[in-house]
């Protein structure tokens, strides 16, 4: 088990990725802010949902969910049918235009990495998502251990 000093630092560190993150929402188009990008991310790798899952997988409220869906369908990302099992539900699901957007996003975001990330051997890029990907999983769902407010 490592130092209860090297969990503090850990914190400090990962508190420091908010510059990351704000590098990559530079790079995002104007017309695709971050909110958007993540709609269109959990779409692509979950599928076609209902609006209540997609505000779960954000954890956000449905409010927010609801003005990121709406700023991208109005974009033509994505689209709402009819749901099946539920007529008075929707099904999300990207359109052949989110997919291109997602692609355009990729594209940005990985040769941003490569700029800022040059110097650094495929080995050690290789450790550092093994390591993330790991942290991540360590944590599960997040939100099944989150203190809870009182009353």
């Amino acid at each position: 088990m490592a130092a209860h000093s090297q969990y503090a630092e850990l914190a400090r560190q990962l508190s420091a990725i908010g510059a990351v993150k704000r590098g990559i929402a530079r790079i995002l188009p104007f017309e695709c802010p971050s909110g958007t990008a993540t709609v269109l991310s959990l779409l692509d790798r979950h599928g076609g949902m209902r609006m209540s899952r997609l505000a779960e997988l954000l954890a956000v409220d449905m409010s927010v969910t609801s003005r990121h869906v709406a700023h991208a369908a109005e974009r033509g990302w994505i689209e709402r049918s009819p749901d099946p099992g539920d007529k008075r539900s929707r099904i999300l699901r990207l359109t052949p235009a989110g997919l291109d957007m997602l692609d355009q996003l990729a594209r940005r975001t990985t040769d941003m990495f490569a700029r800022h990330l040059e110097d650094w051997s495929d080995d050690e890029v290789g450790q550092l998502i093994a390591m993330l990907t790991r942290l991540r999983e360590s944590f599960g769902d997040c939100r099944a251990h989150a203190p809870r407010r009182p009353a």
